[in-house]
């Protein structure tokens, strides 16, 4: 009876050995994924700080989006704002770049769940790089050093009568068309002369 339950003890030994390498093994690869796409990816311009909805509302609104609009949303993150400018206020279509894929593997989720995932692109690139000229509205939440440098991108770039909307960060000398405050946030409004 001894050597049977030595023997079963054994085993059970052996098994949970087992178990514990295969569990350290998964852990090892998926680390060692993680670190693979970490290494691919270049330092972002800004880290992800969600948006607020009163405030995505506000951006939209100023910006007057409508059926005839392409929105683009620099730095779109989890893609609340070209979701909501397709869904809420009828835009043709929305474009979120972002570096960072992880982002943008949930924002073409919460497109699909909102059910505007023909009409939304999420593309992984620097917004530097981004061909902006089929918006007719930019939107951004990036920082005042990332702003000034993208403004001779989008007054060239971008055709007459565009509208760019920033939250939180100006453009400098840039004087805007309209500013607001909105749950405690400046959000400026440009249109492209």
């Amino acid at each position: 009876m001894r050597r049977e339950h030595r023997a079963e003890n054994e085993k059970g030994r052996e098994k949970r050995s087992q178990n514990a390498l295969s569990v350290a093994a998964f852990t090892l690869a998926v680390c060692a994924a993680v670190l693979r796409i970490r290494a691919q990816t270049p330092p972002l311009d800004a880290v992800f700080l969600p948006t607020p909805a009163a405030v995505v509302t506000a951006m939209l609104r100023m910006a007057h989006v409508g059926p005839g609009d392409v929105v683009y949303d620099l730095g779109s993150g989890d893609g609340r704002i070209v979701i909501a400018a397709v869904k809420e206020f009828g835009a043709a279509r929305g474009v979120g770049i972002d570096l960072d894929e992880t982002r943008n593997i949930e924002a073409r989720e919460n497109a699909r769940r909102a059910g505007v995932d023909k009409r939304v692109t999420f593309v992984r690139q620097s917004l530097f790089d981004a061909d902006l000229r089929p918006a007719t509205v930019v939107t951004l939440y990036m920082g005042a050093t990332v702003n000034l440098k993208l403004r001779p991108t989008l007054q060239m770039q971008l055709r007459a009568g565009a509208r760019v909307v920033s939250q939180a960060f100006d453009m400098g000398d840039w004087t805007p068309a309209e500013t607001r405050t909105v749950e405690g946030r400046p959000v400026f409004l440009w249109t492209i002369p």
